[in-house]
């Protein structure tokens, strides 16, 4: 099974990523490579300090605090290593119990395989198109942070508090 959902009473945008990579598993937290560009994205989207990589509770305080949620597409799958390309024997999550339960309004992916896999097994069941935003992976060299910063800033923004 893949972690929890992240999500509050005022979380209007979902996330989501693929799977966790093996670094995110040592950590039990959602983009726990020490390359990965998300956190320090998101800090600066919602004006919030960059949280240090194992303050799992400053993580979710940005992601809560901001009417963000944070999940993966997939409960369980096989895959080699961090490799989306690997994945085999995909299992969704229910977004249907998390829809019931937050008022997501937006659906954000964080990259080709996340949108991919999401437009496959969860937007029939949500009804609800999902953005692909460019992936904060560090395999996504091409694009700067500033790159990303304004990729997602623009997508993201609406839906901030």
């Amino acid at each position: 099974m893949s972690f929890a959902p992240v999500y509050g009473p005022q979380s209007r945008a979902l996330i989501l990523g693929s799977w966790p990579s093996p670094k995110s598993w040592e950590m039990g937290f959602y983009y726990g490579h020490p390359q990965n560009r998300f956190w320090p994205l998101l800090a600066a989207l919602t004006g919030e300090p960059a949280p240090r990589r194992e303050d799992v509770e400053a993580k979710r305080g940005i992601i809560l605090r901001h009417g963000l949620a944070l999940w993966d597409v997939l409960a369980s799958c096989t895959i080699q290593g961090a490799s989306d390309a690997s994945i085999r024997d995909a299992v969704p999550e229910d977004i249907a119990a998390l829809l019931a339960r937050a008022p997501i309004r937006a659906v954000f992916c964080n990259g080709a395989q996340a949108h991919r896999l999401y437009v496959r097994y969860m937007q029939p069941v949500s009804g609800i198109p999902a953005a692909r935003l460019p992936s904060t992976s560090p395999a996504n060299a091409a694009w700067s942070l500033a790159r990303l910063r304004e990729a997602w800033g623009e997508a993201l923004g609406p839906y901030l508090l």
